[in-house]
């Protein structure tokens, strides 16, 4: 039986969120499943090329802090080495990338596949699994 791809939908800025969401798709990655990632709202501020470490996070929630403290490994470098190892497809989304005013260049270099609407995500989502965070 065919693995199915899991479609992980990030909204949120939280460092615990976007952690979970960067260790869901590494781990399934790298267990030859595919995966596909579309950052929207106020997620894609987190991979704005400008932003490094903690500042790149809206909310800093004690448990946030605390995985910043024991030098968990960033989210960002997680996804990188998820699309490094496995098959990971990131995207942003056309709608919050136009009202921000940005462009391609504006997020983290190497993540992102290009930009994409919600409708063709939440279209091809239905081939898979479906998570938010």
């Amino acid at each position: 039986m065919a693995t199915l791809p899991l479609y992980i939908l990030l909204c949120s800025a939280e460092r615990e969120r976007v952690q979970m969401a960067a260790m869901v798709a590494s781990i399934a990655a790298v267990s030859e499943r595919p995966v596909h990632v579309f950052v929207s709202m106020g997620a894609i501020e987190v991979f704005a090329k400008d932003r490094k470490g903690a500042a790149r996070y809206a909310e800093q929630a004690p448990f946030s802090q605390t995985l910043g403290k024991k030098q968990v490994p960033d989210p960002i470098d997680l996804f990188g080495q998820g699309k490094m190892l496995g098959e990971i497809g990131m995207h942003a989304c056309s709608m919050v990338m136009d009202v921000l005013g940005w462009d391609d260049d504006a997020l983290t270099d190497g993540l992102f596949d290009g930009q994409m609407g919600l409708t063709k995500f939440l279209s091809d989502a239905e081939t898979g699994q479906l998570m938010t965070l």
